[in-house]
């Protein structure tokens, strides 16, 4: 092979690395993201079954006749 050559593999070579961290960095913060979103809608969940169970509507609070 030709020093030519090799040097356009090592160019090459070094813009894929730096892609690929590129790619590693957008996926963890996605990761990231993605627990927090999880974790949103693990309390929005609970949100809604607390709001849902009976005990908790008739804690001093009247309801409303349409419920």
């Amino acid at each position: 092979m030709s020093d030519d050559r090799i040097l356009e593999l090592e160019i090459k070579m070094a813009y894929q690395d730096d892609l690929l961290q590129a790619l590693n960095d957008v996926v963890g913060e996605q990761q990231r993201q993605l627990i927090r979103l999880e974790e949103i809608c693990k309390l929005l969940g609970q949100r809604i079954k607390n709001m849902a169970e009976p005990e908790a509507m008739n804690q001093g609070i009247e309801v409303p006749p349409h419920y």
